[in-house]
């Protein structure tokens, strides 16, 4: 059998990463965080579990950097469906509708993000992480704002102390009231968004989150990743870290 591609390795790494951060998010929302191993997420994702520790260093950040890719491709769904947001108000909203639908509709996954990122290493800098940043970001500049290095941390924290109150145990805070007050202090209409109750396609109540996690295009034949995944000691033939986008 003929050596595959440079090209062919990137696309099977990159796709086995994918299938690892879905799998992820299935078995978390399943069955929690403690009781999901890194083995259950090599097994369920079809990969070699040497391919776990090359491209996450644990199970934290392979959680947290499957939940910045559920909520950047949720926001960005929200922010992307027809018809688009006419102006910076309805993307206010519908921004705001789709982070705290995820807490509504995930709030397992969403508990362990929130306990994920009150470690002390904080953050995953993953770039799933980094482009919800940057939608947040731009939100917030579309909405009007005259300082988005300001505005842009307030919405984030405002968020993300919405997401807290709806999933602590015990005692949650109903979805529609954190909705209010937060509408409230941006100004905008309870009908602009998603209003609680309302289903739109693509929206948070869909379970199937397979779309968010694109395995591309059909590759010529080969070793499955499963026989391909690296050996103990060793490093992918390209020895490229997909993570972070840099040489090893």
């Amino acid at each position: 059998m003929s050596p595959r591609s440079r090209s062919v390795n990137e696309e099977l790494r990159r796709r086995s990463r994918e299938r690892l951060l879905q799998a992820a998010v299935e078995l978390v929302s399943e069955r929690g965080y403690e009781a999901t191993t890194l083995g259950d997420i090599a097994d369920r994702a079809g990969s070699a579990r040497g391919l776990v520790s090359y491209y996450f260093p644990g199970k934290r950040q392979l959680v947290q950097s499957a939940v910045h890719r559920l909520m950047h491709r949720t926001l960005e769904e929200a922010l992307e469906r027809e018809p688009e947001p006419g102006d910076g108000r309805e993307r206010m909203a519908r921004a705001i509708d789709a982070v705290l639908g995820l807490a509504r509709d995930q709030p397992v996954l969403m508990r362990q993000h929130m306990a994920g990122i009150l470690q002390p290493e904080g953050f995953v800098q993953c770039p799933d992480q980094q482009r919800l940043a940057q939608l947040l970001s731009e939100t917030v500049a579309r909405f009007g704002s005259a300082d988005t290095a300001a505005d842009y941390p307030m919405l984030r924290a405002l968020l993300m102390g919405a997401v807290y109150a709806a999933v602590v145990p015990g005692v949650p805070m109903p979805v529609p009231t954190l909705r209010a007050e937060l509408f409230e202090r941006y100004g905008l209409d309870w009908e602009s968004g998603v209003p609680p109750d309302t289903e739109v396609p693509g929206g948070t109540y869909d379970t199937d989150l397979s779309r968010f996690f694109a395995t591309g295009r059909q590759l010529p034949s080969g070793p499955s990743d499963r026989e391909s995944g690296p050996r103990p000691g060793h490093e992918p033939e390209d020895g490229t870290d997909q993570l972070n986008g840099q040489s090893k």
